[in-house]
């Protein structure tokens, strides 16, 4: 079998074999195949496409390039949660503990940030002495014993596509649908979950910025997932804003923390819920979604979820007194609000631009080598829809010197636009893609 052969049936636009990826994947991932002809064969997908057949099995290729995470020996069925990403999306610190407290069990893998926030990794090391850096065997222990552990991506999960993806990243080819659908879905199959619900999100602040794009996509992973034995399901969520109040990854958990005791952000309250109910219904742990949000409410009224991040953060070697107490958490030099110099209804907020004041603060990453302050961000008090007159706080914002506070303040005015007449409410949940 030739490269180049490949290459060219599928630049003629011809369906790849089963046989034909395998061996694809297998050789580029060993160093058979050079970068410049998967470049070629990248270019080609991006134009020609793939068809069901060819992505499920260039998924599958892809998630057994490396390891399989065999979670067989743990009782019962575990269920993993997947978000595309956007702005203020701290969902796996409220939604995991409260899954988990309703007794179900999740054995999740996640990274690092790279972009304007830390990832769930991130957050979950603002606790002093949190370590995700656990061996399989504390991993597993913990999700038999408390139905809940979280840990950084140390296994060898998916190689091909951590090499595919960084050559796509500098040919112009991320975006096309099968190549994104593979990316995703081959690392959540490689995790070893039985069952994996996704959180797609749309808007200014997405990856997918139009709707239609969203759905295609969850369609194609959901699609994907059930082809491969696992159940799926989607969520199609709006990220025309910052999810919740709190951008910046201290900032976030104390969020993530306060919804657990039932004070949070409504919009957050409801996606959290919204997970939780199918992956209640995924693990076969609820009847059907009004079961399982009864059940995701329950568990926060009663406490027990956030008694569940308690037992996570002190399994795992973190202060857990910092979940009873989150004021505890370090803040920066200057604590400051954000005035409006303008009045009228908030019309949209450029969701990206919150972001990149996010990373202007310190936030986030701008490459892999940079050091986050987690102690940065900000707390918005208006979103899309509020009235606000002239010398309202738009946001607080936590930062650790005045001039990343003033490049903050400027990026951030320049991202609301206002307008006389309020706008029309949006849904912030989409749609639920099932099959």
């Amino acid at each position: 079998m030739r490269m180049y052969d490949l290459i060219m049936k599928k630049r003629n636009g011809e369906a790849l074999s089963e046989e034909e990826i395998r061996w694809m994947i297998r050789s580029y991932t060993d160093g058979e195949i050079p970068d410049y002809q998967m470049s070629a064969m990248t270019m080609a997908i991006y134009f020609q496409g793939m068809n069901t057949r060819e992505t499920a099995d260039l998924t599958l290729a892809m998630a057994h390039s490396g390891d399989m995470l065999d979670l067989s020996d743990i009782p019962g069925i575990k269920v993993d949660k997947h978000s595309t990403g956007g702005v203020g999306d701290k969902t796996s610190l409220t939604l995991t503990p409260m899954v988990a407290a309703c007794g179900l069990k999740v054995a999740k893998m996640s990274g690092r940030g790279l972009g304007h926030t830390g990832g769930t990794i991130d957050k979950l090391e603002s606790f002093p002495g949190f370590s995700t850096g656990i061996t399989m065997e504390a991993f597993k222990k913990n999700v038999q014993t408390i139905g809940l552990s979280i840990m950084g991506q140390t296994l060898n999960l998916a190689p091909a596509d951590k090499k595919l993806y960084a050559l796509r990243d500098v040919t112009a080819t991320v975006d096309n649908m099968s190549l994104i659908a593979s990316s995703i879905m081959s690392k959540k199959l490689a995790a070893g979950a039985d069952a994996i619900v996704l959180d797609v999100k749309t808007g200014s602040g997405a990856f997918m910025k139009k709707e239609e794009d969203a759905v295609a996509l969850a369609k194609e992973m959901v699609s994907l997932g059930n082809h491969a034995g696992r159940k799926t399901l989607a969520v199609i969520s709006d990220m025309d804003q910052p999810l919740g109040n709190a951008v910046g990854n201290i900032l976030e958990v104390q969020e993530a923390i306060d919804t657990l005791k039932g004070q949070g952000p409504e919009d957050f309250k409801e996606l959290c819920l919204t997970l939780g109910s199918l992956m209640l219904v995924a693990g076969r742990i609820a009847t059907d979604v009004a079961d399982g949000r009864r059940r995701c409410e329950e568990a926060i009224v009663s406490g027990l979820a956030l008694k569940k991040l308690s037992e996570l953060v002190a399994a795992q070697g973190g202060d857990a007194s910092y979940v009873e107490d989150p004021s505890k958490f370090e803040k920066p030099a200057i604590v400051r609000d954000i005035l409006s110099e303008e009045e009228g209804y908030i019309q949209h907020i450029e969701c990206d631009e919150i972001g990149m004041c996010s990373l202007v603060l310190g936030g986030g990453r701008a490459t892999k080598e940079s050091t986050i302050d987690l102690r940065v961000g900000l707390i918005l008090h208006k979103k899309r829809g509020d009235m606000v007159h002239k010398g309202d706080a738009l946001a607080t914002v936590y930062a650790a010197d005045e001039a990343t506070f003033e490049q903050a303040k400027e990026r951030f005015l320049k991202a609301y636009t206002f307008g006389k007449q309020q706008p029309e409410a949006v849904p912030f949940i989409k749609q639920i893609i099932e099959a």
